[in-house]
């Protein structure tokens, strides 16, 4: 449906800003709803306050013509969390704003929806008893995915939930952000003898596959697992100190440390991404949507290290 309304939310976030222009540029024209004016939004954009997003928004005014929906809206990570119950915060925007979205999407006529959860959901799926148990937002996000696949499936919605992992590019947040200063300032790592493997995703590589999300018949209906490239942390900290023009500089440290260390100083889920396993295979993208990455990581890395070069913020 090149040519069509897309409404983004979260469309000065990093996601939502790099998707809305893709879609531009694509073709569609683009409604994006912000909840705040604190980040710049692409100009061709028609720009809509939505304020809070929760149980109660009302989203019908956004929605009016639009054919297409694409929720990148979402409380994230926090590292400095100061609600009283953190869980109840992230249900609050993460489960029922997603799901009021989807029940007036629905009501306005909207033909496919595109969720951008997070691969936490998949965590949260498989997180048991004996094993870490899942974050807040993980639980938040896979509750999301469950509320939006029984609106869609009594409303005749067509859903189309995508799981990616760490994101990468221009503006990336943050363990990436956190990875690029470090590196930049010759900050000594000890990710050393860190022998994992990780999977990540292109900023570039994510907005084209949301795209095929939106054109493609097939993607109804499905959940999409998005990656690619799969390597230890070490080797995309080389790759991010090669594109800053930077060495790395690793020294080893034991991994029960460092999983130690993540408990003492509060930023156990931090450092669990850095030092943990989480392969995943995007077959499923590349079979039903005929997706392959169309951005390598160096590509996208060097795009990263010269905006990160050219920023105005920390």
């Amino acid at each position: 449906m090149t040519g069509g309304l897309v409404l983004v939310t979260g469309a000065n976030g990093f996601v939502g800003s790099a998707l809305c222009n893709h879609l531009s540029a694509s073709g569609y024209r683009v409604r994006g709803a912000l909840r705040q004016r604190d980040r710049p939004v692409p100009t061709e954009v028609d720009t809509r306050m939505i304020g809070e997003i929760c149980e109660t928004t009302d989203w019908l005014s956004l929605l009016a013509g639009v054919d297409l929906v694409v929720h990148a809206a979402a409380r994230v990570h926090v590292v400095d969390e100061t609600a009283a119950d953190p869980l109840a915060e992230f249900r609050r925007i993460n489960v029922a704003g997603s799901a009021r979205l989807a029940c007036q999407a629905a009501e306005a006529g909207v033909k496919r929806m595109v969720f951008l959860s997070s691969i936490g959901a998949e965590v949260a799926e498989h997180a048991s008893s004996a094993g870490p148990s899942a974050t807040p937002y993980q639980v938040s996000k896979l509750e999301a995915e469950r509320a939006l696949t029984q609106i869609a499936r009594e409303t005749g919605l067509e859903l189309v939930i995508v799981r990616p992992p760490l994101v990468y590019g221009p503006g990336a947040r943050g363990n990436f952000r956190r990875l690029m200063r470090i590196v930049d300032r010759g900050i000594p790592l000890p990710l050393g003898s860190i022998r994992n493997r990780r999977s990540y995703i292109g900023l570039s590589n994510l907005c084209h596959l949301l795209r095929l999300c939106l054109e493609r018949s097939e993607a109804a209906g499905q959940i999409f697992v998005v990656a690619d490239e799969t390597l230890s942390t070490p080797e995309l900290i080389r790759r991010i100190a090669h594109a800053l023009g930077r060495s790395p500089r690793l020294c080893p440290c034991p991994y029960w440390l460092l999983r130690l260390a993540g408990l003492l100083i509060g930023q156990r889920v931090a450092i669990a991404g850095l030092i943990e396993s989480l392969e995943l295979d995007a077959r499923n993208a590349q079979h039903v949507l005929d997706w392959l990455p169309v951005v390598s990581m160096e590509e996208e890395l060097a795009r990263a290290a010269t905006w990160w070069r050219g920023r105005t913020a920390p």
